[in-house]
């Protein structure tokens, strides 16, 4: 049973950081993994996303300010946030993807295992 669990979420001034982690369990191992965000009254949107390779890709939202990365030795998902602004508000899911394919990017397709979520809110 894969299991994911998210942390580091919390309450953050605008221009602040936060670091995201995901620990995963119950897998030899995954195709990619992604962190997706949802905020109140809107779609769960994909954030950033990490093959196994180390390929990544972000939205365009984020690009610059987040940083998607992995320790496989911890089985750890990461989401670095820099410059954190108010339309970052969101619950933060990350997703792992364990069949290969040629998947589209930073969609929901594939991602069958999830996390709890962490709520990120960004104030003025």
């Amino acid at each position: 049973q894969v299991q994911l669990v998210e942390s580091g979420g919390g309450s953050v001034q605008s221009g602040g950081s936060l670091r995201l982690s995901c620990a995963a369990s119950g897998y030899s191992s995954t195709y990619s993994m992604v962190w997706f965000r949802q905020a109140p009254g809107k779609e769960r949107v994909g954030v950033a996303e990490i093959s196994t390779d180390g390929r990544t890709s972000y939205a365009d939202s984020v690009k610059g300010r987040f940083t998607i990365s992995q320790d496989n030795r911890k089985n750890t998902l990461y989401l670095q946030m820099n410059s954190l602004e108010l339309q970052d508000t969101a619950m933060y899911y990350c997703a792992a993807r364990i069949i290969p394919g040629d998947w589209p990017l930073l969609t929901r397709a594939g991602y069958n295992y999830w996390g709890q979520g962490t709520q990120v809110t960004v104030s003025s």
